[in-house]
């Protein structure tokens, strides 16, 4: 499969809102040849008529444990230097059955929860990070676009709470430039892109969606946004944090 003819896109959590809008922009474009879908559950299920119509989508499922990434990345490597697009949108904010809500004062903190929450938006975006580089490595070149959030950002904390969440996002900034700094040497070919989506119609943001002071975002206006912003060759950086519009958010 390693024929430059080859133009494939990855999109890991692709069964949320964000991803699954991501998926269906990047078949509608027609620009990818294969379009690999991950998600914890079937995504071929979701019913969209476009995703029935494209022929070379690749539906594959994991428990995001280590294994079953190592497995999945193992898998895909007939696509070595074949990958132009990859987006992972893996996150979470809070879970009724596992009681994980956004903390509003230091007695809300759990440790098995905030562990949790930590793992899902921090760990396993490195986790795929790991497997990915060398992967990716090669002539094509390629975006790497995390979803992150602007309450990750240190300097921008003003409000105070949600603990888990900010220090999740937190540390996955920190994780995705540090990898940066080794995908710098050892897959030049390769830029990341941190991406905060805004305040999206999506069942994360559905509990404060009515407290939110910001626009309400559509899952395909932000798969749309991120898209364009991948697409951009002039940022003369290997990393940016950024929002949908493109502007760049304080670490």
């Amino acid at each position: 499969m390693n024929d430059v003819a080859i133009n494939a896109a990855l999109v890991v959590g692709a069964s949320g809102g964000i991803g699954s809008a991501v998926v269906d922009q990047l078949i509608k474009s027609q620009r990818y040849t294969h379009v690999v879908s991950v998600s914890h559950k079937s995504f071929v299920d979701s019913g969209s008529s476009e995703f029935d119509k494209f022929s070379n989508l690749m539906a594959l499922e994991t428990d995001y444990s280590a294994e079953s990434i190592n497995t999945l990345m193992a898998n895909l490597s007939s696509f070595k230097g074949c990958i132009s697009r990859i987006v992972i949108c893996n996150g979470i904010l809070h879970d009724d059955q596992k009681d994980i809500f956004p903390e509003k004062k230091l007695e809300d903190i759990s440790e098995s929860k905030m562990m949790h929450v930590l793992r899902v938006n921090a760990l396993l975006p490195l986790l795929f990070l790991k497997e990915l580089v060398a992967l990716v490595k090669g002539e094509k070149s390629c975006v790497i676009s995390v979803l992150s959030a602007r309450v990750g950002s240190i300097e921008d904390n003003r409000l105070g709470g949600w603990y888990s969440y900010r220090a999740s996002k937190a540390a996955l900034n920190m994780l995705v430039k540090t990898a940066a700094v080794e995908y710098e040497r050892r897959a030049k070919n390769v830029r990341l892109l941190l991406f905060h989506p805004g305040t999206v119609d999506t069942n994360l943001s559905k509990p404060f969606q009515s407290k939110s002071s910001t626009k309400l975002m559509q899952p395909s206006e932000v798969a749309m946004s991120l898209i364009k912003l991948m697409d951009r060759s002039d940022t003369g950086s290997n990393i940016e944090f950024i929002d949908w519009e493109g502007k760049k958010i304080n670490w």
